[in-house]
């Protein structure tokens, strides 16, 4: 399994997600000993240098809200060498190529910003690099206008007909609440969508949260605040890469 460390970004800086709730987003004070401050740049290295985790995702959440794009940020935690998922608001084939443009290796679509599962077709085939869609919910609630009435897994089904072979299944409301994952919306989604690769976000606290995830199918999991407050060790990410 991978273990695919987050960095939220908000105005600058890396912030600690809590339930969705952007406006109460505060600066990450520490992680893995190492104090933060708010300096995404040294979050990355601690991820990479005390937990030997490679893959970073980095949500704009500035982007995302429609304000200036953290680009600068983004294109300093690249220089690090790391593969760098990027959720930046992205719903068109250009914004997906300026992501990339600022290092990105793979770019993130969201359902929250996403206008219809048409621009999500039109962004998978117009990228000159990997994809992943979002399918991002509030307490298992699709948001976003292209998920219209739908439930989390026939988004899953829509997005993988309209070319996403990798999915992030994320449920801000779990994100830094410590509740665990929604075990069995992650089972009916796997059921959902058999083929694609999909990674687990939302709520994740220790290490048998991680072996549950993969006993689903999970190929991979977004953790932040358990690395950060030391509950997954770098032991634990370890071990995990073996389930």
């Amino acid at each position: 399994m991978r273990i695919i460390g987050v960095i939220d970004l908000k105005d600058g800086r890396a912030v600690h997600a809590r339930r969705g709730q952007r406006d109460n987003y505060a600066p990450v004070h520490e992680a893995g000993g190492a104090v933060i401050d708010g300096d995404a740049v040294t979050l990355a290295r601690v991820y990479r240098d005390t937990f030997h985790i490679h893959d970073i995702y980095i949500a704009d959440l500035d982007a995302i809200a429609s304000r200036p794009p953290q680009h600068d940020v983004i294109r300093m935690v690249s220089s690090l060498g790391l593969r760098v998922y990027v959720d930046g608001g992205v719903t068109t084939p250009e914004d997906a190529r300026q992501l990339i443009r600022t290092g990105a290796r793979t770019v993130v679509v969201g359902l929250e910003t996403l206008p219809s599962f048409d621009a999500l077709a039109d962004i998978t085939l117009g990228t000159p690099a990997p994809t992943v869609f979002s399918l991002d919910l509030r307490g298992g609630v699709p948001i976003g206008k292209a998920a219209g009435e739908r439930v989390p897994e026939e988004v899953a089904r829509r997005a993988f007909i309209s070319g996403a072979f990798e999915m992030i299944v994320l449920d801000v409301a779990r994100v830094g609440g410590g509740s665990g994952p929604d075990l069995a919306m992650m089972r009916r989604i796997r059921a959902a969508v058999r083929t694609p690769r999909l990674i687990a976000g939302g709520g994740i606290r220790h290490l048998d949260d991680l072996r549950e995830l993969a006993a689903i199918g999970y190929d991979g999991a977004l953790v932040a605040t358990a690395l950060h407050d030391g509950r997954l060790t770098p032991a634990d990410v370890a071990a995990a890469r073996e389930l």
